[in-house]
């Protein structure tokens, strides 16, 4: 063998950081996720209603594709503590293993999602806002410096804080919430 074959395995006597971890087994990097998903949808608007909310159909179209159920959707003002109040009470819900809100990620003064729910993070996920920051910037180019979506995981429950445009919100549930929001509600809430 040469050099370069032993490059990652650890016989040339250094520590690779992998703790003793082989993750080549992507089966049970998995063992932990949901199956299916209980979503809670919540649009912030002070204007929309629920016969006119195109960012949380979106949601729940991407939700409902991906085989897992919209158990909740809500509307609420853009308020920090309404806001807030609606976020955290429907983490504590039994049957919502992730929570996804539409609107109120920008930075207009009534733009206050992510000040109302970032406190309630037990961790914070910045490769969400980043990715979606990446896969926005093909459409919007450099205006995806005004969003500032984020994720964390609150009482083991994800919680994705998308803006509240049409298109953004199908793009943040479609390629990356219903995609990884199984995997990370498994892993936060193994014991």
């Amino acid at each position: 063998m040469s050099d370069d074959d032993h490059a990652h395995d650890g016989s040339d006597g250094r520590d690779h950081g992998h703790d003793g971890h082989d993750h080549h087994t992507h089966d049970d990097h998995h063992a932990h996720d949901l199956d299916t998903l209980g979503y809670a949808v919540v649009t912030v608007s002070s204007s929309r209603t629920h016969d006119d909310d195109p960012a949380g159909d979106a949601i729940e179209a991407a939700v409902a594709d991906a085989g897992d159920e919209t158990v909740v959707r809500e509307i609420v003002a853009d308020d920090f503590d309404g806001v807030q109040a609606t976020v955290n009470r429907l983490i504590g819900r039994d049957d919502a293993d992730c929570v996804v809100t539409t609107g109120g990620t920008g930075v207009t003064p009534d733009d206050v999602t992510v000040e109302a729910a970032t406190p309630l993070f037990d961790k914070e996920l910045p490769g969400f806002g980043e990715l979606f920051r990446a896969l926005s910037r093909e459409e919007i180019g450099t205006m995806v410096v005004g969003t500032r979506a984020t994720a964390g995981v609150s009482d083991g429950v994800p919680v994705f804080c998308l803006p509240g445009s049409e298109n953004a919100a199908r793009l943040g549930s479609e390629a990356i919430i219903v995609e990884e929001a199984g995997h990370l509600a498994g892993l936060a809430r193994r014991e």
